[in-house]
């Protein structure tokens, strides 16, 4: 069978490999459909932080063998798989950083997502790390249900108001999922910036107040003119560029909050004037990829329609296009969402 790897900078081989072999409690699923993400084309062209040979971890498929151990799940399910679980023990999962957790790490899929079957492991699976999806929702939108749990999650850090006003910097796939979550919880100006004019002139149709080139030297003039020199309540920062943690602070509100959703290569650093943090009251936040608990609720705000996340898919591929697919990915000129497809 197909997989694909890391195999140097800006290199991804895919090879030609023994197809899993179940041990106690595991299942192996068809992989129908995986998305590219960010960290994904950090791992291959950047300078990720978590580093991996291992590709994909946006997967949905259909349960191809089930180990007898295994009574809650069938061939032929249809389902989403989630590549990290938690334990829900320990210090950490008991303060709410699942993605903390220490055997979060250590369970994976084999070989990886990207590949035309893999494993999931048995701890994955007796811990609510495999959801079967209904039949109502496509393959395409199940590979969306992690990047959109990703979302979900910053969402719970940071509290917020129906009416409030918020700027997203960074509208690829995962910007414009928390346009669509702001919309949902009744965000009435969202402000959306990027130095992409294919993504600033793609994320209009959703409704959005402005979307502004990151470039523009009025940016943060503008923004604060509509906003009654206030500043805006929310700053999402779904981008890795850290020049726009800065403006954010310019950007955002007394007593607001910042969120750093984007992931940063690996060594970057900046300066940044913490009176302005101090003497503004501004919570500055992070969010790092989501627990089964934030998938199940994006498969629920998918299945409902309430999120519509197929409106993001531009492109797809099959698995032995994964270079390609990538290089398209990276490129980033004329795509949103990328789709590798068995």
């Amino acid at each position: 069978m197909k997989a694909a790897f890391v195999k140097d900078k800006s290199v991804i081989s895919v090879d030609e490999i023994e197809k899993p072999t179940l041990g106690s409690g595991d299942i192996l699923v068809k992989m129908e459909s995986c998305g590219i993400c960010g960290s994904d084309l950090e791992k291959v062209f950047g300078k990720y932080g978590q580093p991996s040979i291992k590709l994909g971890h946006e997967p949905a498929g259909i349960i191809s063998e089930v180990d007898e151990k295994v009574t809650n799940f069938k061939k032929g399910d249809r389902v989403f798989t989630h590549h990290h679980v938690p334990c829900y023990s320990c210090h950490f999962c008991k303060h709410g950083n699942e993605t903390m957790c220490p055997k979060y790490y250590e369970t994976n899929l084999f070989p990886c997502g990207l590949a035309e079957e893999y494993l999931v492991p048995e701890w994955n699976v007796s811990h609510d790390g495999v959801l079967k999806i209904p039949d109502s929702m496509s393959f395409d939108e199940a590979a969306m249900i992690e990047p959109l749990g990703c979302c979900v999650r910053s969402w719970h850090k940071f509290s917020f108001q129906k009416g409030d006003s918020i700027a997203i910097f960074g509208v690829g796939p995962t910007g414009i999922m928390h346009v669509m979550l702001a919309k949902d919880k009744g965000f009435e100006k969202i402000y959306c910036l990027d130095v992409n004019d294919f993504r600033l002139e793609f994320v209009k149709k959703f409704g959005i107040t402005d979307a502004i080139n990151s470039n523009n030297s009025t940016k943060t003039e503008k923004i604060l003119n509509d906003t009654d020199n206030c500043g805006v309540d929310i700053v999402i920062v779904a981008t890795g560029n850290l020049q726009a943690v800065d403006t954010a602070i310019d950007l955002v509100r007394k007593g607001g909050t910042i969120m750093m959703f984007g992931v940063p290569s690996k060594g970057d650093a900046m300066n940044i004037d913490m009176s302005k943090i101090y003497s503004k009251e501004i919570t500055l936040t992070t969010s790092y990829a989501a627990s089964d608990s934030n998938t199940k609720e994006a498969l629920q705000l998918i299945e409902s329609g309430r999120v519509s996340v197929k409106d993001l898919i531009t492109h797809k591929y099959s698995i032995s296009e994964t270079q390609k697919a990538f290089d398209h990915a990276h490129n980033g000129s004329d795509s949103m969402k990328i789709i590798i497809t068995k």
